[in-house]
């Protein structure tokens, strides 16, 4: 039994990752929510040594300070745009340490604990699913293997008889815990993930973390049932419950469902489009031509993208603002929700560069202020502006919302090459008259251009 202090405590741990969450929803709240929910982790940590006083301490506290290391080392160096290779991994880690845990449990399962013995069933398959799923989403992101979708014959049927193989072994296992039909599930569930991932490519990959990410909390919640911990029970249902509706929220900024998401490209539907670059003309222009544009205009908006971010551009393109307001143009910047390559990676990346809260406006807010504004300024996007998704029903992004860019009286690019954005298509409003590219790294290019405003 679990001392009442030791159940006080997971409590109050609770608590700090439910304060947490509440926390993450604001950038102006994020910070200390993060340290809440990492001081209610610690914490819980804490108590379950001091109340379990497990046998084998030495070994577990090596354990912990090679992780621990590793974590530091690992989470200080990933570059802002790894960061959701970084949350794959992570998430990858928590689903296998899920599946491990309810394999080395099996032996304390009895055959008439029916109810554990379906949370240990539930846990191996779907932690290992997310194990290797997200391993493969890890591979897909760091462009270790081909970003496009994978298909290969036969896949469905093959997908289809592993998930009704996995429930058949799940089964098996339920009537008979034994440790080598829990081994054989693992495998077939690691097999199932990798067959999931597989298919998904381009701008989709993302989303799929994030329902990963829900898999694995699933996970830890079951697996806090076979351990008898309730704080792995309300902790798992937290990241399960938040990764669903993440999911959920990701799929509608997209305009698809998740199961065209999970199987478009079986059907012909993903937003991996042919990622040729196009030869057609362009209007481009210089620092100079760009910063009268901008030094003359009354309203600019600011459309970062995944290209801000592998430049480190956001310090620069902040002092650009500073620069325009102090001339006294209205600035404000347009994030769209799916931008960059996670939810939330513009407004992380800006708030790095201290860029006032106020000037980070979502899509559906922003999106009537188009009409009414002389420069949109892209910087690093092209699928989030890319009015196919409104116009062209056969392109791979049709249907899903996007900042109204082209309704502007003006629109700057700034892009390294004519190379299409992360869905592969190309962008109509490159080719508009009242387009104008600059070509060069952003950081570069942002540089250039701030120099070339100061003396307009």
């Amino acid at each position: 039994m679990i001392p009442t202090w030791a159940q006080i405590g997971y409590l109050v741990s609770a608590v700090c990752f439910i304060v947490a969450l509440k926390a993450l929803s604001s950038p102006r709240s994020a910070r200390t929510g993060n340290l809440i929910g990492a001081a209610g982790a610690v914490l819980a940590v804490l108590i379950t040594f001091a109340a379990y006083k497990p046998d084998h301490l030495a070994p577990i506290l090596i354990a912990l300070v090679i992780g621990t290391v590793g974590g530091v080392i690992g989470s200080r160096r990933v570059q802002m745009t790894q960061m959701p290779q970084l949350v794959a991994l992570f998430n990858g880690v928590g689903g296998g340490a899920a599946a491990l845990v309810a394999l080395l449990e099996l032996d304390e399962v009895s055959s008439d604990a029916t109810v554990a013995a379906i949370a240990s069933a539930f846990t191996i398959l779907v932690g290992a699913v997310s194990f290797s799923g997200s391993v493969v989403t890890f591979t897909k992101l760091q462009e270790l293997m081909t970003t496009r979708p994978v298909t290969f014959p036969g896949l469905p049927v093959l997908f289809v008889a592993s998930i009704l193989g996995g429930l058949a072994l799940g089964v098996w296992l339920v009537s008979d815990p034994r440790v080598w039909v829990g081994v054989l599930l693992c495998l077939l569930g690691l097999a199932i993930g990798v067959m999931l991932v597989l298919p998904v490519g381009g701008a989709d990959v993302p989303i799929v973390i994030s329902l990963l990410n829900a898999f694995t909390g699933l996970t830890v919640a079951a697996g806090g049932y076979v351990l008898g911990n309730t704080l792995l029970l309300i902790a798992g249902t937290l990241v399960g419950a938040a990764g669903t509706l993440l999911t959920k929220l990701m799929a509608d900024a997209m305009g698809r469902s998740v199961f065209n998401i999970l199987f478009g490209a079986i059907r012909g539907g993903s937003t991996l489009g042919a990622g040729t670059a196009s030869d057609r003309p362009v209007i481009s222009g210089g620092p100079e031509d760009v910063a009268i544009l901008l030094g003359y205009a009354n309203k600019v908006i600011i459309v970062p993208g995944y290209g801000l971010a592998v430049a480190q551009a956001q310090h620069v393109l902040r002092d650009l603002v500073e620069e325009l307001q102090s001339r006294g143009v209205k600035v404000d910047y347009a994030i769209h929700p799916v931008a960059g390559r996670m939810p939330g990676h513009m407004n992380v990346l800006l708030a790095e560069a201290q860029v006032p809260y106020d000037q980070l406006r979502e899509m559906d807010d922003i999106n009537g202020d188009f009409k009414t504004t002389d420069v949109v300024l892209v910087v690093g996007a092209n699928d989030v502006v890319n009015p196919a998704a409104r116009n062209t029903p056969s392109a791979p992004i049709y249907g899903m919302p996007i900042l109204n860019a082209d309704e502007a009286q003006r629109v700057i690019f700034l892009k390294r090459s004519m190379r299409p954005g992360f869905a592969g298509i190309e962008n109509e409003l490159l080719y508009d008259p009242r387009t104008t590219l600059l070509f060069g790294d952003a950081r570069d290019s942002l540089t250039k251009l701030l120099g070339a405003l100061k003396t307009v």
